[in-house]
């Protein structure tokens, strides 16, 4: 146990001292930049699924008849 609490210890030091850290301006900036790119991309698999969709309804009903 003395093992994992010394590791705990070591990690948060590192972390406090050896890291550098985003500046909180640009950290704001890429998780808008993040943000709206998963939205248009999450509309783009939207629409594609969309079309597929229509597209197997459309065979569906030709081909099957249903």
């Amino acid at each position: 146990m003395a093992g994992i609490v010394n590791y705990v210890k070591e990690s948060f030091e590192e972390l406090r001292t050896n890291v550098t850290w985003t500046p909180w301006a640009e950290a704001q900036r890429l998780t808008i930049i993040v943000a709206v790119f998963s939205i248009i991309f999450s509309l783009a698999i939207w629409g594609v699924d969309t079309v597929f969709s229509e597209a197997l309804g459309y065979v569906y009903e030709k081909v099957l008849g249903k």
